[in-house]
């Protein structure tokens, strides 16, 4: 005979806390120059936030506590701190959303290079931190397991700019269209071959 599993009852399911972080998830997002000294170290789920006049084709949904933005991209994090400040405002190389924004935005003429993937050159990592701090806003939701909620938050809100996790209907051609393109833009450097 199995006995059914408990849980103690301050033990939040893994429904409340999908329901926790979409609460927070859509509390008012703040600047990009503001999170630096206000994001933990734990782990969590993010959200990237604009004006629908940035990137319009890629319309997300509205954030409920400032209706005038629109999400645009949801990510996990093992450390919240790091992901944001060391990854997305800063490497190209580690960052889906830089690389993605990266493709989005080659009409400003972004280049890459190659090191051992593609990445941008350094004057335009720099012109894209500065770019995304213009633009964009952040919230966030600290979770012990962010990996455990995080294909549920992105299936319910759908944020344009993620592609894995996002129901079929929901992926916007745009956004492969400019992750190929990125990828794309710069190669190994073949060995020269000498007779």
């Amino acid at each position: 005979m199995t006995v059914p599993e408990t849980r103690p009852d301050d033990i939040p399911t893994d429904a409340a806390r999908v329901n926790e972080a979409l609460r927070l998830l859509s509390g008012e997002p703040i600047g990009l120059d503001v999170t630096a000294k206000r994001l933990s170290r734990g782990s969590g789920v993010y959200a990237f936030w604009a004006d629908p006049s940035i990137l319009p084709d890629l319309p997300g949904p509205p954030n409920k506590s400032v209706p005038s933005l629109r999400l645009l991209y949801l990510g996990k994090a093992t450390s919240l701190r790091g992901r944001i400040l060391r990854n997305h405002l800063r490497r190209s190389g580690s960052s889906t959303l830089r690389r993605t924004l990266a493709g989005l935005l080659v009409s400003e003429g972004y280049r890459t290079t190659w090191t051992d993937r593609v990445v941008l050159v350094a004057e335009d990592e720099a012109r894209l931190t500065a770019w995304m701090s213009a633009h964009l806003r952040l919230t966030w939701a600290e979770d012990a397991e962010p990996a455990t909620i995080e294909a549920e938050l992105v299936r319910r809100v759908h944020p344009p700019l993620n592609v894995h996790g996002v129901d079929p209907e929901h992926i916007q051609a745009a956004v492969v269209a400019a992750k190929n393109s990125y990828n794309a833009s710069s190669h190994p450097v073949e060995p020269s071959r000498t007779p």
